[in-house]
């Protein structure tokens, strides 16, 4: 075998000059997670391929094109899965977490989608989920917006804009169905092909269609809006008002129906135009019937994804990525240097837990090492010799300035960085 092996096309390395953003977003979400009372639930990135099948709908182009779908050594069909609802339903169920209580849980982590790769869409790609179960009233629809609202908020992304939408009822929105199909089989020519094949399987997602030449004739088609059941206008009505009163913006959205079977009553999307055609960077709703559909007890639920390569994305065009620096670099000279230099940065990270410090391996002369303390972006480097090594002291010198280098005690020396790099006591991030 000859050359390099190269990544599968749609996998994608997470290089560390960009992790620095990741592990930010994942800490933002995370804190504004655990703000409002919720549990993480981590989940397999296999489960059996009926899970899916059941849940997302066989006709759905998830299950019918997108699927990495396997058979393991028992002959059994398994899939990495392609998104998390379905898989936190399972958990639910198979550990009694919905047994006569609520539950509000979010995970994360990969998933996989056989899709044409393109700008903020991967094969393999990364999202955090957030689930609510056991409670069937517009007021959690609305928590659950609001909160992906203050993620966006927090992370500083400003010119993000939901849209909103109901579904109705399963019995509404069958009805509806048949308003649907009727409407575009008699304009069935003007039809492209993916709505073609979609017209009896899945008339609804018509709607969601990107093809600029059926914008015309969607527009015309009926508004599910104006087929709901009254339950469910009611329900939709006072989310609006809850929406209202916390002063939140949206735009509602009669086309917004969301790719996924299970979806009842209220669908929410938060988009952009900075990311082209995949505009979306989060997405929801509500779910009642998938628990029932799994074999559960009914149980109404509602929850959102987001996807972090779309956030990051986002992210980097107001802030570009930098790897976080050292505090600082230890420049180690010889055999009784690197003696006392591996415990003394052991007693260091003891002292200072929020202190990045890289100690130079390899040996090498002062000069190759001083360059490679230089060009890590450390702020400072500590230096010991064998003059220093038994003196015990360190020569301590500021890189990104002009000041005198000073000899420290290797006791004084915690103080000593804590003062010169202003340190929090407790790790950072």
């Amino acid at each position: 075998m000859s050359g390099s092996v190269q990544s599968i096309r749609g996998f994608a390395d997470i290089l560390p000059s960009r992790t620095p953003l990741w592990r930010r977003l994942e800490r933002i979400v995370r804190e504004t997670l655990d703000g409002y009372g919720y549990d993480e639930i981590r989940l397999p990135v296999v489960e059996r391929t009926e899970l899916f099948r059941r849940s997302i709908g066989e006709v759905t182009d998830i299950v019918e094109k997108e699927m990495y779908t396997f058979e393991d050594r028992s002959g059994e069909s398994i899939t990495l899965r392609p998104e998390g609802t379905a898989g936190c339903v399972r958990a639910c169920l198979e550990h009694g977490l919905l047994h006569n209580a609520q539950a509000r849980l979010w995970y994360a982590g990969p998933m996989f989608r056989y899709e044409r790769p393109q700008k903020g869409r991967f094969r393999q790609f990364h999202q955090i989920g957030v689930e609510v179960f056991g409670m069937a009233g517009p007021d959690i629809d609305a928590e659950v917006i609001l909160l992906s609202a203050r993620i966006l908020r927090r992370l500083g992304l400003e010119d993000v804009r939901l849209q909103l939408n109901s579904l109705g009822s399963n019995a509404a929105r069958a009805a509806y169905r048949q308003h649907l199909v009727t409407y575009f089989q008699a304009h069935f020519d003007a039809l492209d092909e993916d709505s073609r094949r979609r017209l009896q399987g899945n008339p609804l997602r018509i709607l969601d269609s990107k093809n600029p030449d059926m914008q015309a004739l969607i527009e015309g088609a009926p508004r599910l809006l104006d087929h709901l059941d009254e339950e469910s206008r009611d329900h939709f009505d006072e989310l609006r008002r809850l929406l209202d009163a916390a002063g939140l913006d949206y735009d509602i959205n009669p086309r917004l129906v969301r790719g996924l079977d299970y979806y009842s009553r209220t669908v929410f999307e938060w988009i952009t135009d900075r990311l082209g055609a995949q505009g979306t960077v989060l997405a929801g709703g509500r779910y009642d019937g998938l628990v029932e559909q799994l074999g559960g007890r009914a149980t109404p639920a509602v929850g959102f994804a987001m996807g972090l390569e779309r956030l990051v994305a986002l992210l980097e065009e107001r802030e570009p990525a930098v790897a976080a620096a050292p505090h600082a670099y230890m420049v180690l000279v010889g055999g009784p240097a690197i003696a006392v230099g591996l415990p003394l940065a052991e007693r260091l990270r003891d002292a200072l837990p929020s202190l990045r410090l890289r100690v130079d391996g390899g040996g090498g002369s002062f000069k190759s090492q001083f360059k490679r303390a230089d060009r890590s972006g450390a702020r400072l480097a500590l230096v010991i010799a064998e003059d220093e090594a038994a003196a015990g002291t360190v020569v301590v010198k500021d890189l990104r300035s002009d000041a005198e280098q000073v000899a420290v005690a290797q006791a004084d020396l915690p103080a000593r960085l804590r003062e010169l790099l202003a340190l929090n006591e407790i790790p950072g991030e």
